[in-house]
């Protein structure tokens, strides 16, 4: 079957290559940090990245939707430049963005939901919900190793995202159900065209 929903092609071709890039940042935010036990979290959070990755070519592959070469270049550039400026740019600002970028990743698996179950597709509600998860939990481990430093309001005043704000309206703590995924992330993310 064929996709005809230009903007779900898209959110998947995406995925498929930012996946990647951030999947490169991790290896290089993991190999900057000195603490054993950041090191094993964030190589985990790069593991779940190559999976979420696999996972969004199975879909990919099923629907016949190609590979985007450009957004592989363009995200592999931006992967890798961002896992060299790990070494450099200190512990907060890897911590930071890396929450930020999660923070916005949950709502995509979920719009990818939402654009399926708009064409009475279901098939896919349990990985998708599974991946939002997962970045959900990815972002909240990444606000928790800043939530108390001095730069975050700054950080948060410019590029919105922090205690408070966020890219998506998910709270773990008052629960997160796949049968209630559809009504998260309105609005969030979503380009106007």
């Amino acid at each position: 079957m064929l996709l005809e929903d230009k903007v779900l092609v898209n959110l998947l071709k995406q995925a498929y290559s930012a996946e990647k890039a951030a999947a490169f940042a991790y290896q290089g935010h993991a190999g900057s940090v000195k603490d054993v036990e950041e090191k094993k979290a964030i190589r985990q959070i790069e593991i779940d990245e190559w999976n979420h990755r696999a996972e969004v070519l199975k879909l990919m592959n099923l629907y016949q939707v190609p590979v985007s070469k450009w957004y592989v270049l363009k995200y592999h550039i931006i992967g890798k430049n961002i896992s060299a400026s790990c070494y450099v740019i200190g512990w907060f600002m890897p911590f930071y963005f890396a929450g930020n970028l999660e923070s916005g990743n949950v709502c995509e698996y979920i719009r990818m939901k939402r654009h399926f179950n708009a064409m009475n597709i279901t098939a896919h509600d349990e990985i998708l919900y599974e991946m939002s998860l997962k970045e959900k939990e990815h972002e909240v481990y990444f606000y928790k190793g800043i939530e108390n430093s001095k730069w975050l309001p700054f950080f948060e005043k410019i590029f919105h995202w922090g205690s408070k704000e966020s890219k998506n309206d998910i709270d773990l703590e008052a629960g997160f159900l796949i049968e209630n995924t559809n009504t998260y992330c309105e609005g969030f993310g979503e380009k106007k065209m």
